[in-house]
Formats: C-alpha cells, structure tokens, sequence
C-alpha cells in the first residue's frame, strides 16, 4: 500500500480497563456502519474490495479511507469510531487500542462501558466514557481535543502528564518536547468537523451541548457578566475580582441554592477560572454549602440500615463532575482540590481521586486560559479543513 498520509488503528496492543460486565470478544469485531467515498476493506488473505455497510472488521482485516473520504466503525459494546481521510484501521488480537501514525480520528467511548489508551507518536492518552479527536500530523505536531468527559494526556519520555477537561485542547510540540498547557476551543466551531457533521448524531451529542453552554457561563464570568457576576454584586462586590473571599463565597452559595447540577458544574468550573485562589473552597461549597450532605442510597449498596436525609441527594457522578471540573480549570491544584472534595463528602471519598497520576503530573505553575471569543484559536479538526491564513 502506497499512503503518503496514513493513520493506522490497531486494536490490540495497549492495555484497557475493562468492567466486568464487559466481554473482551466485543472488542475485538466491529462492523462498517457508514462509508463515505472511497473506503476499502484489507482482508490479510484476499484483494482489497469496497466496502459495505454491516462488513465484519476482525483481527486481520483492515480498512483503508481514500482522499475526502471517511468511514465509521461500530463495536458491540457501542464504541464507535470515526476514521478521516488517507487512513488504515485494523482489528488486532487483545484489547483495545488506536495507534495512530498521522491523520485523523474520533472515538466515542460510552460511560461505563471500558476505557482506552491511544497512542498517537510519543503521546499517549487515557479516556473513559468520553469523545474526543485526534490529529496527528506527519511532522509529529499533535492535538487532541475533548469534546465531552475528560482525558489524560501523557509524555512518557519526560514523565508529563495533563488532564484535558470538556472543551480543552492540548498540543504536543516536538520541537520542544513537551505538551503545551490546555487551552480552551470553541466547540462550536469544532463540531464542523466532517467527523461529526457528515455522519449521524452521536449519543454523545446532549453533552457537546453541555460543554457549549458551560462555556458561555466562563465566557460571561470572565467578561464580569452573568449569573455569577450578578451574584457578586448582589453579595455587596462591585466586581469578581475585587470581591472578598466571603462576598464572593456567599454569592456562589447563593446560586448553588437554586441551580440544578449541571449548572452547579458550569459555576465551579467559571467560579475557579475567576477565582483560583479560592478553588478549595468553591469545590467544598458546590459539594456541601448549599444543600447540607447530602448522599444518594445507591451510592451505598452495602449499607442495609443507612437511611437518606430528606433533601437533594448527591452521588458520585455530580462529586466527579465538580471535582473534574475545578480540576480542568486549575489543574496545578489538583490534589488540593481532590483532598478538599474528599474533606467535603467523607462517605463518597471512595468516588473522588486525581484524574491522571501524581507521580506522572508535570509541575508547573498556570493561568487558566480566559474563555472569550476573540481569544480562540481555531482548532484543526480535519486535514480537509485546514486553518486559513492569518489564524493561529
């Protein structure tokens, strides 16, 4: 095969963490359900034909994408992955993995149904019940983008590692060696993505539109606007920034009192942008302040006699999902933010870790990246939509 431009897709080599309920053969078939152009099926033992919808893809069969051209593969468990133009996908023998030579790619992991690694040159990420894409360009530059969920990226060679939140990218220069800090991308713009647009709506797609709506609320707290800007000045403030650690920590109680839990995570996550000095304390605030302790009874199977306090429950996806999200915007606290949820719900600490290693956690002092229009840059989200003159 004469490629100039190839990605290569092994589902093999890399190890994943699978739950029990899971039967690694749904890892290892997958079936073509969307061709696009010119796609090719690779049988190890036959010519190479086009391909067709429903076509088993197992381990020693291939598939190959053609210029502007893109193909989706479905497995068992409902991963799904998308593949861009100039690119080779394989089914190996174990357990999942992507490797990826250069090129483009989108994978939908859902919740609770396993994680992956991905391997994309010297960079190697970690996800679990997320999607992302990849771009991977021959002379070693790489991005990665979460467009829902959260990811760890790591350098291996020089022991770095970052956690990527929802609507963050984060850019492998090989000429410096290191991953650059995450930045923020319009999510908007990324889902023109011929990965995303010429196919059918992903399940995933509710929490693209999540991610957009939490980034207007950074956009509008970084802009002195909004509903936490308007809590602040009713708190006595006359801005976020000149607010005091009370004002504006009666201003965030305020708003935790009325707002569902998804709007509790956009809050955190715009709160601790604006605030980092106060991260601890919005995170303990957004888990306990406003509503009491409050424990959902699933989260405690084992426990016969315990018996729910009358209020709102609280369990460990909206812990997780305040957590990540003080996390992903000051991510040089992260164990302090981590020790300070634990602090804040003790019988949920058991639901509640760093999301990449600390052992492998690059140090390094960062500003969080202020979410405004004007300051996006355009992500590459495809080779046949590459980045017009004059942007960064």
């Amino acid at each position: 095969m004469n490629i100039q431009t190839r990605v290569i897709l092994t589902i093999a080599s890399l190890a994943i963490l699978l739950p029990n309920q899971v039967n690694a053969d749904d890892l290892k078939e997958a079936k073509v359900t969307q061709v696009i152009q010119d796609v090719k099926v690779l049988p190890s033992n036959a010519a190479p034909r086009p391909a067709s919808l429903n076509d088993n893809v197992r381990p020693g069969t291939a598939v190959q994408t053609g210029v502007q051209s893109r193909s989706e593969l479905t497995f068992k468990d409902k991963t799904i992955t998308r593949l861009g133009e100039k690119t080779i996908f394989s089914v190996g023998e174990g357990a999942r993995t992507i490797d990826l030579g250069s090129g483009q790619f989108l994978l939908y992991v859902p919740k609770k149904a396993g994680g992956a690694k991905i391997k994309m040159g010297p960079v190697t990420a970690a996800i679990t019940g997320t999607t992302i894409l990849g771009n991977y360009d021959p002379s070693g530059l790489t991005t990665f983008i979460v467009l829902e969920g959260g990811a760890c990226i790591y350098l291996d060679s020089v022991g770095q590692s970052i956690y990527v939140g929802p609507g963050q990218q984060v850019t492998y220069d090989p000429i410096a060696n290191r991953l650059e800090n995450p930045t923020d991308v319009d999510i908007n713009q990324t889902l023109t993505s011929p990965l995303i647009k010429d196919f059918r709506e992903l399940p995933s797609a509710p929490l693209f539109r999540t991610t957009v709506q939490n980034q207007r609320v950074v956009a509008a707290t970084a802009a002195d606007t909004g509903e936490i800007a308007a809590a602040v000045r009713a708190a006595g403030a006359s801005s976020i920034a000149t607010a005091t650690p009370e004002q504006f920590m009666g201003a965030l109680n305020s708003l935790f009192a009325r707002s569902t839990s998804a709007e509790i995570c956009a809050y955190v996550g715009a709160a601790v942008r604006a605030r980092p000095d106060l991260a601890t304390r919005i995170v303990a605030a957004a888990l306990t302040a406003s509503r009491g302790t409050r424990y959902s009874h699933t989260d405690f199977k084992d426990f016969k006699d315990f018996k729910q306090p009358v209020g709102k429950e609280i369990g460990c996806d909206e812990v997780i999902c305040i957590t990540q999200a003080a996390i992903a915007a000051n991510p040089s606290a992260a164990k302090e933010i981590v020790e300070a949820a634990q602090a804040a719900v003790p019988l949920l600490a058991y639901c509640i870790g760093l999301p990449c290693p600390l052992a492998n956690q690059f140090i390094q002092p960062r500003v969080p990246t202020t979410i405004n229009p004007s300051n996006f840059k355009k992500p590459v989200v495809s080779p046949e939509q590459p980045t017009t003159s004059g942007e960064e």
